[in-house]
């Protein structure tokens, strides 16, 4: 447990970053973290005001077993289907933290205080089963403070207008290139604009789109690397870091459009972009590097626990570090393409592995829990 003394010594950073006007996020949630306070310290100590799942997230959480032994047993007793049981789970554990985050949402009118659950990866290619999963755990959760993810696929672009335009908040995931963002803020305003003339109070619907960062660098560094030249090593470490600020200029043009400006009045929220992959995968960065240089106002960034500590311990907020860097972010991307890397191809590549990544994780999840069933003597479905 971290004591108080600790808590304020490194909490000064976290609140540097917050203060800067971004919204800390933790990237990860498990049964042992709920009920050990772990994540209510987190958000007592560390400026932590929301919470980030994925499909891996829980594989890790309940492919362990730690804590979930006796909802299993309950379960397996009742005979449910493999993937009724990961649900069951899934949505207890969500429920659980949105209530120890309720305070959070409460205090900042629902803008902070989120926690966030995948619709099933594998629809992502389905937009209609994409809807109706997304209007089930919103049911099975029943928190005001829960946001459904939907992948930002191309059947998940109008999925996210139909949600949104039934009231339900969304986290948009898995987004990597800059056109499919576009989109997306397209389809969120699009959703808006539904759920107005629908009559739903627009001012209790809350979205992110979760722009990936540390995949787009994992990926155009090992191709520079395949360069080698002097200029193309020169531009390891730099692509990932331009895609995100020039996703946030577009952040910026599309919420001063005449097409905002409409909704502002009915008391609209800004679809906020949400950094998400900043944990470095290169060790030769710095392991804050995708937190201090992408500080910029009405931002989340969603954080391993890794991360979190480390920019607690020796992160370096100096100010809003993304809107005087368009330019140099433009050459960037140029100097990338230049050398005959496809910045297209790689965006395409990293979502189409981005979905099968979650589908895999999936799958291995609903393994590991068919496997406690079966030893408890149900055979799972």
């Amino acid at each position: 447990m971290i004591t108080v003394t600790e808590a304020t010594a490194t909490a000064v950073t976290l609140k540097r970053l917050s203060d800067e006007g971004v919204s800390i996020w933790l990237d990860d949630l498990s049964r042992k973290r709920i009920a050990s306070g772990n994540l209510a310290e987190l958000v007592a100590t560390r400026h932590v005001v929301g919470v980030t799942t994925n499909p891996s997230i829980f594989q890790a959480a309940i492919g362990s077993g730690e804590g979930y032994e006796e909802q299993l047993g309950d379960l397996a007793e009742r005979g449910v289907t493999v993937d009724e049981a990961v649900r069951m789970m899934t949505t207890a554990d969500v429920r659980a933290a949105a209530d120890i985050l309720r305070p959070v949402h409460d205090a900042t009118a629902g803008r902070d205080g989120r926690v966030s659950i995948e619709v099933d990866p594998r629809l992502a290619h389905n937009t209609g089963a994409t809807v109706a999963e997304a209007k089930q755990l919103s049911w099975l959760v029943d928190r005001p403070n829960v946001m459904i993810k939907i992948p930002a696929t191309k059947a998940g672009l109008p999925a996210i207008t139909e949600v949104i335009g039934l009231g339900i908040s969304v986290n948009v995931t898995l987004i990597f290139s800059l056109e499919r963002y576009r989109e997306v803020m397209d389809a969120y305003l699009a959703g808006l604009e539904k759920a107005k003339a629908a009559g739903i109070d627009l001012a209790t619907i809350h979205s992110v789109a979760s722009f990936f960062v540390s995949r787009v660098d994992s990926e155009i560094d090992k191709r520079l690397t395949k360069v080698g030249t002097d200029e193309a090593l020169a531009l390891k470490g730099r692509a990932a870091l331009a895609n995100a600020r020039l996703a946030y200029e577009a952040y910026e043009e599309v919420f001063a459009s005449a097409r905002w400006t409409a909704l502002a009045p009915a008391c609209a929220n800004k679809q906020r972009p949400l950094w998400a992959s900043t944990g470095v995968k290169d060790p030769s960065y710095k392991d804050t590097l995708y937190v201090d240089e992408l500080v910029a106002p009405g931002t989340v960034n969603t954080m391993p626990e890794a991360t979190l500590n480390a920019t607690a311990d020796h992160g370096d907020i100096h100010g809003d570090a993304v809107t005087g860097g368009y330019a140099q972010a433009r050459a960037d991307l140029a100097a990338v393409e230049g050398l005959g890397i496809s910045y297209d191809e790689v965006v395409d590549q990293l979502e189409d592995e981005g979905v099968s990544k979650f589908e895999a994780a999936w799958g291995d999840l609903l393994d590991a829990v068919a496997t406690s069933l079966s030893s408890k003597g149900v055979e799972g479905e």
